[in-house]
């Protein structure tokens, strides 16, 4: 099901002028990253980002290290106030094409998330390509899972409502673990909830050829994550979720994707294959928005689309409103 929230780009269409700027912004300062390398791109993407304002206030957000498959691996606890409740757990794998981003890059999107949702959210420092390549990031989060459900009382989770998130790569990091602890017998998971998740590396889809150039997120820079993360190929279901022979006894799905973003049209699909193989999908596709909305607190059309999305986690998690 699709749900518009703004125009579409099509013949008449008037696009949000905040949105449009915020999209001009982006697609003129983000670095060229396909010509650099992944050690330079990481130092690019620190020198744009603001300090840290520890904001909305958690009751707890604490740093946790564990025995990790690469040897320790960094989680995030964040434990929103909610009095006297025992919360769903959403482990968390942030975006930034398998290459950047940090537990910092999403600290305010992780505080969002557990404060509007109403729960516990451990955010996944997992392994970054090239120097740890397919399929490093997905063990990581495939252990930070397992984690989390062993431990989940000691922070007031529920062990039988643990949800997989992630945006972009790390809705990518979500699909798959989804489908690894289907196959090899758990934890169970409760929902996969998918922020304009990286699918696939086919770049010849519609999305691919309308938007890969002038919004943001490009085909090119798509190409080089892909090389960076999986330069021996995608035949492998712990990088490409579409690999799995069916879809069948998966968790339920939140499916988030955004019109202008190149990935759109594989999520879309994904959400489609999913509910045709019986998992029960909310799928919504923000037309006029671009790849990485979400973790753009300025905009107008993320407080509305946070607000909506908080909502439809909050009822797969069978979590009551605030």
């Amino acid at each position: 099901m699709t749900v518009r929230v703004y125009p579409t780009t099509g013949p008449g269409a008037v696009p949000d002028p905040e949105v449009a700027a915020m999209l001009a912004t982006l697609d003129a300062g983000f670095p060229d990253i396909a010509t650099m390398r992944a050690a330079d791109v990481r130092a690019a993407i620190l020198g744009r980002r603001a300090p840290l304002k520890y904001l909305p206030e958690m009751r707890e957000a604490r740093d946790v290290v564990v025995a990790g498959p690469g040897g320790d691996l960094t989680l995030r606890v964040y434990r929103p106030h909610r009095d006297g409740a025992t919360l769903p757990v959403i482990v968390f794998a942030h975006g930034g094409g398998f290459v950047f981003c940090d537990l910092d890059s999403h600290d305010e999107f992780c505080r969002s998330m557990a404060e509007g949702v109403g729960a516990v959210v451990v955010a996944v420092d997992y392994r970054l390509a090239p120097e740890h390549r397919a399929p490093a990031a997905h063990e990581d989060v495939l252990t930070a899972l397992r984690w989390a459900a062993e431990h989940a009382g000691e922070f007031g989770g529920d062990p039988a409502r643990i949800a997989l998130a992630g945006d972009s790569a790390g809705g990518n990091l979500a699909a798959t673990v989804a489908i690894a602890v289907r196959d090899g017998g758990g934890p169970e998971v409760a929902a996969q909830i998918l922020f304009y998740p990286v699918i696939d590396d086919d770049f010849e889809t519609e999305s691919y050829r309308r938007f890969g150039t002038g919004h943001y997120n490009t085909t090119s820079a798509m190409r080089w994550y892909w090389q960076q993360y999986a330069p021996h190929g995608t035949d492998d279901v712990r990088l490409v979720p579409t690999r799995a022979e069916s879809l069948a006894g998966l968790p339920p799905a939140v499916v988030i994707t955004a019109e202008l973003d190149p990935p759109c049209a594989a999520g879309d699909a994904y959400a489609r294959r999913l509910a045709d193989d019986g998992v029960a999908v909310r799928h919504r596709r923000y037309d006029g928005l671009f790849h990485g909305f979400l973790t753009i607190p300025s905009l107008a059309a993320t407080t509305a689309a946070r607000t909506e999305i908080w909502a439809m986690v909050r009822a797969v998690l069978g979590t009551p409103a605030r």
